[in-house]
């Protein structure tokens, strides 16, 4: 069948299978032709290799018509190089230079680094044999620098069996010998056969040359097995051609005639293979038709008449086949704009449905974030109350009974507070959005604190309560107290609440210490009710409980575990558990702490050197709304000899500044009418030198810049510890008379 025809054939049936499915989509199409050409090429490669070059013709025709007919140019540069390649074979020079410089052009202009590395080395081959030394040299340090840069492991041996080549060709075998035992490991391990062959007999060429005649036999023969074994012919029939010359060297006629004949059935079988394909090369570039060659004996007019009937035939099936194509195209446009036309329509509604959820989403995360910022400051307000009034009991000397029951509650406030911050901030906590804080503590001062808030609860509960502290841990440790004691109130408090005239053992064990770091062990256990297999996988979940009956027989949130699991996941532990119905529970965890000794300032330490003298006289005014708040903060600030007057709001305040003398302002946020930042911000435009403290219970660690750049001198969040109160207060006064 002629070659046209074959082609003809198969670019139908190749388009054919694009469109038939509407559903095709065009990513896919390109692939299957992409992979068509590839594949092409491939067996061109192949054939010329074999010296099998009608085959490679036809292959590389085939190819270049897909890419041509695709608009694919990075294609037509392939196959344009595997066309230099043919034409090299076919000893074609001049058409070889032709492709390979227009395969270069293209490459250059897309900047594909990888293809010019493989054209570059075709041209230093082709402008080797050319002779053109200087520009064969350059062609391929072009492609070996390609190479190296893109890491093109298999063109490492090619590039340095044609520099070999170049050196042979100039002369120089003993760096032809070079470059090609430089090559051989790296053909060898990808298993390049061809080259490996090519290689073996080019360094048998150039051991000839250093009259190395035995050794250049035994590498030729190794070139002669790999051309058997593989098919090249051209390969042994360039092996059989130096055998000749290298036994004639040796002497040794006979043999070295045999190896000639050889040589020459094998030139004869690969004229005869190729004589097709090279007289339809010259047919090409003749312009002579292939009926013409086959019917040299008709008359003219015969042959007139022979061409008008094939064009006709080829007509008449280019127009079916066109009118095919065009029936099949114009069906399927038509089906994939209906399909296209349902989907626009289908994601035009998504994306409507979409925008009303975000917008939605985003309404109800600002209602949340409203909701929360108003909710902590009215909450927050009463604990310090609270803590105020805890502090001002505990400052009029009660029994050591009432004292050890203001203590439980000034820790229990303090634990409030916490646990509010982390209810309100539950979604930041399993976000892994809480911040951990990093300072000096005593563990067992910490629990003991834990353990007296929550004793009496366990005394109306009629439980025992059994402590074990291992004395080997350090009595500093570095790390989060607050979070060690929420969790320790929630599982102690857990084990209290479900265990009934029963025992509760909390143990803390050093596991090992490795220099300033030490790993605990904490576990709380109870026999209690215990917990059954199948609540233990959902009973960390938030608002999750054992069961119904529990819930309402023993209350609670659920959330106590939940926040257990998230504040351990944060702390790099986990908690886990083993129980049994009626047997009790057991929670146990790890946690490791730096063994630290707090040298950084500290409130506590901090108010035993505070000089109470420098506060006596001085003039506070406390601006705030709150009247608990009022009287706690005057009996405060009285009790140390100060002298204090209040303001309810924030207009108030202004006035009273601009028309008295104060030495100081305790200034709060949320009030009626303006806020403390505003009116902070109105005392600041005739006033900046007096000393304004915030004192306030919003969340601090999302405005702290706003209240320095409003023009406060220090924040004092609420509800506040004394020692703090009193340590940022003589600070206040000490910088006032430094400035005075």
């Amino acid at each position: 069948m002629p070659i046209q025809i074959k082609k003809l054939i198969l670019l139908l049936l190749l388009f054919c299978s694009t469109i038939v499915s509407p559903q095709t989509n065009e990513v896919t199409g390109d692939k299957m032709v992409k992979d068509s050409i590839e594949n092409y090429l491939s067996k061109a490669s192949e054939a010329i290799n074999t010296t099998r070059l009608e085959s490679a013709l036809l292959n590389i025709t085939l190819a270049k018509e897909l890419a041509i007919y695709n608009e694919n140019s990075t294609y037509r540069a392939k196959t344009n190089r595997v066309l230099a390649e043919l034409y090299f074979e076919l000893g074609d020079l001049k058409s070889a230079k032709q492709q390979i410089n227009t395969a270069i052009k293209i490459q250059k202009e897309q900047e594909d680094e990888i293809a010019l590395a493989r054209s570059y080395n075709v041209q230093g081959s082709i402008n080797t044999k050319l002779k053109d030394f200087d520009n064969a040299q350059k062609d391929l340090d072009t492609a070996h620098d390609l190479i190296k840069k893109n890491n093109l492991k298999d063109m490492e041996g090619p590039i340095k069996l044609n520099l070999g080549l170049l050196a042979l060709e100039m002369n120089h075998p003993e760096v032809a010998i070079k470059h090609f035992n430089n090559g051989l490991p790296i053909i060898d391990t990808l298993k390049q056969s061809y080259y490996k062959a090519k290689l073996y007999e080019s360094k048998a060429k150039a051991q000839m040359s250093l009259n190395l005649l035995d050794e250049a036999l035994a590498t030729n023969d190794l070139a002669m097995q790999i051309g058997k074994q593989m098919g090249y012919f051209e390969i042994q029939s360039e092996s059989f051609d130096i055998s000749s010359r290298l036994y004639e060297r040796k002497e040794e006629y006979e043999t070295s005639l045999q190896n000639l004949r050889a040589h020459q059935q094998f030139k004869d079988s690969l004229f005869n293979i190729n004589k097709e394909i090279i007289a339809q090369d010259a047919r090409a570039k003749l312009g002579i038709g292939e009926d013409k060659v086959i019917i040299e004996e008709l008359t003219e007019e015969n042959l007139q008449q022979l061409k008008s009937l094939k064009l006709g035939r080829l007509t008449t099936i280019l127009s079916i086949a066109l009118i095919t194509i065009l029936s099949l195209l114009t069906l399927s446009l038509y089906k994939n704009n209906n399909l296209r036309a349902r989907a626009n329509e289908l994601l035009q509604n998504k994306n409507t449905e979409l925008i009303l959820a975000k917008e939605n989403a985003e309404r109800a995360s600002e209602a949340k974030v409203q909701f929360l910022s108003t909710i902590t400051h009215e909450l927050r307000t009463p604990l310090y109350a609270v803590t105020g009034l805890t502090h001002l009991l505990l400052e009029e000397s009660p029994t050591p009974n009432q004292k050890e029951h203001l203590n439980s509650l000034k820790f229990s406030g303090e634990y409030l507070l916490s646990l509010i911050n982390n209810i309100l901030d539950l979604n930041k906590l399993e976000a892994n959005k809480v911040e951990i804080e990093n300072t000096s503590f005593n563990l067992q001062k910490r629990i003991n604190d834990v353990l007296i808030a929550l004793g009496k609860s366990a005394k109306d509960r009629n439980n025992k309560l059994h402590y074990d502290f291992d004395k080997n841990i350090p009595p500093k440790l570095k790390g989060d107290p607050l979070k060690i004691s929420q969790i320790l109130i929630n599982l102690i408090g857990n084990s209290i609440k479900f265990t009934q005239n029963g025992d509760i053992w909390i143990k803390v064990r050093l596991l090992k210490q490795e220099e300033s770091v030490v790993f605990l062990n904490f576990e709380i256990s109870d026999n209690g009710v215990g917990i059954s297999d199948k609540k233990q996988q959902s009973i960390f979940e938030n608002f999750t409980q054992g069961s119904v009956q529990i819930n309402r027989k023993f209350g609670g949130t659920g959330l106590g575990l939940s926040i257990v699991k998230n504040l351990l996941s944060l702390l790099n532990s986990e908690i886990k558990l083993e129980s049994e119905i009626g047997q009790g529970s057991k929670f146990y965890f790890d946690l490791q702490f730096d063994v630290f000794e707090d040298l950084s300032a500290n409130y506590e330490e901090e108010a035993k050197k505070i000089d109470y003298n420098i506060m006596i006289d001085k003039t506070v005014l406390v601006v705030e709304d709150n009247k608990i708040n009022q009287l706690i903060t005057r009996k405060i600030l009285e009790k140390n000899k100060m002298i204090c007057d209040v303001a309810d709001n924030g207009d108030i305040a202004v006035n009273k500044t601009k028309n008295s003398k104060f030495d100081l302002i305790l200034m709060d946020i949320h009030m009626p009418g303006i806020s403390g930042i505003q009116a902070t911000k109105l005392i600041r435009e005739f006033n900046t030198e007096i000393p304004i403290i915030a004192l306030t219970a919003v969340t601090l660690t999302d405005n702290l810049d706003e209240f320095y750049n409003n023009g406060f001198n220090d924040i004092i969040p609420k509800p506040y510890k004394t020692e703090e109160f009193f340590t940022k207060l003589h600070k206040a006064f000490s910088q006032q008379k430094i400035s005075t």
